[in-house]
């Protein structure tokens, strides 16, 4: 079999069993990103002679020999990081990131850095969706969703503050997995929105994304693969904003539904509380004013070389009070101590992923209504491919899960992967 078709839980079984080396399946990625890499543009530092000298001497550990990506936000001690900026290129960090760090740690392999949305922010990169080079991967983490999904490699981090996993992951047909804020650690990452920003996984497998998970952390994750006691409780959800959902979105939604009910669950309407629908309202003002507080360097000392979009935004933020900011602080607060009350008996909330296919053209990477208030309440967000639109791209629903109940919704969503056939 091909190395490259393999899950990151396959490739690591196989080098375990000594039927696959580290040093062949890096070969095999590496052969498959120089056939496709000239089109899908996923990377931004791809040096072979480094990735095979990791691939060498990689690690022992749970993810011995597991090539991985890195989104040009985390730092790299052996690589250029970026930011997706002109402002910081070349620029050598003297360590890894603590998320990179602890990925080597396991024995992953670091392949290369892949391509961010500028600060992983709005301004788009060059990477193009594998599903079809003339539509969009998504971003922010769009190098990381393209690779992953054009088999480069099994496994690569993303970040998320409003709906940069999920989203990508979605548009290019893979899973994104999103954990609960803070489960892996942010040193060493070019942080935008204190309040928001996560690390997580895309991957082709929910296996994997538990698996990286609890290498990386030592958390239990448990086995997304192992067969529940009993079928799930989910509430039912077009978000804040349902009419930004294109109508296959919502017939795949009700479709999806109707697969878990058959399956033998319970899927009961959620209706949203007000605190969060107001905390979905002040999302954009608390993630471009901390965001603004962020790049106050860049701002104010390389203004000429941040994109025209991105100072709109910050100049917006800037001129905004800060009794607004603290609203927003407050709002965020409230609907995280009233989710886990409004969604008591229920496992997960099952809702779109994006509003509909991934957008023609490469200088959008999508709206992320769907993500952005489920980011805020700081849960886990797992996104599963469930079929395609009307124009053949990928679509995919996600689980919403409450703070710390990561291992239970990342269960609940390779159930419902069984559940959709």
């Amino acid at each position: 079999m091909d190395p490259t078709r393999l899950t990151a839980t396959e490739a690591a079984r196989a080098i375990a069993a000594g039927r696959l080396s580290p040093a062949a399946l890096m070969e095999a990625c590496l052969a498959r990103a120089a056939e496709r890499e000239p089109a899908v543009n996923a990377f931004v530092h791809l040096d072979p002679a480094q990735a095979r000298r990791a691939a060498a001497r990689a690690r022992p550990g749970p993810l011995h020999g597991i090539p991985f990506g890195v989104k040009d936000v985390l730092d790299t001690a052996d690589m250029p990081t970026g930011y997706g900026s002109p402002i910081w290129a070349g620029w050598r960090p003297r360590g890894d990131s603590a998320a990179v760090a602890a990925a080597r740690a396991a024995g992953a392999v670091i392949m290369g850095k892949t391509v961010t949305t500028e600060f992983a922010t709005r301004h788009p990169g060059a990477t193009a969706n594998p599903r079809n080079l003339a539509h969009t991967p998504g971003g922010s983490s769009s190098g990381s969703a393209a690779a992953v999904a054009d088999c480069m490699l099994p496994l690569a981090f993303g970040t998320q503050t409003a709906g940069s996993i999920v989203r990508p992951a979605a548009f290019c047909g893979v899973v994104g997995y999103k954990p609960t804020h803070g489960a892996l650690h942010r040193a060493g990452m070019k942080v935008m929105a204190e309040s928001l920003d996560t690390i997580g996984v895309l991957a082709r497998s929910v296996a994997d994304c538990a698996l990286a998970m609890a290498a990386m952390t030592g958390r239990t994750m448990g086995d997304p693969e192992a067969k529940p006691e009993r079928a799930p409780r989910f509430g039912l959800t077009l978000g804040h904003d349902p009419g930004k959902a294109a109508p296959e979105t919502v017939a795949l939604l009700h479709r999806v539904a109707e697969q878990a009910r058959k399956a033998g669950a319970e899927v009961v309407d959620f209706t949203l509380t007000p605190e969060m629908l107001k905390a979905a309202e002040t999302h954009p003002v608390l993630m471009n004013m901390e965001t603004a507080q962020s790049l106050a360097w860049e701002l104010n000392e390389a203004r000429a070389q941040l994109s025209d979009v991105l100072v709109e935004k910050l100049d917006w933020a800037r001129g905004l009070p800060m009794a607004a900011f603290r609203e927003a602080r407050l709002a965020q607060s409230a609907a995280k101590l009233g989710f886990a009350r409004a969604t008591e008996g229920l496992d997960a909330l099952l809702t779109p992923s994006a509003p509909g296919e991934a957008p023609e053209g490469l200088g959008w990477t999508g709206d992320p209504t769907f993500n952005l208030l489920w980011t805020t309440l700081w849960g886990p967000n797992v996104t599963v491919p469930a079929g395609t639109g009307p124009k053949g791209l990928p679509m995919g629903v996600q689980l919403v899960g409450r703070i710390g109940e990561d291992a239970a919704v990342l269960g609940w969503a390779r159930w419902l992967q069984g559940a959709m056939g």
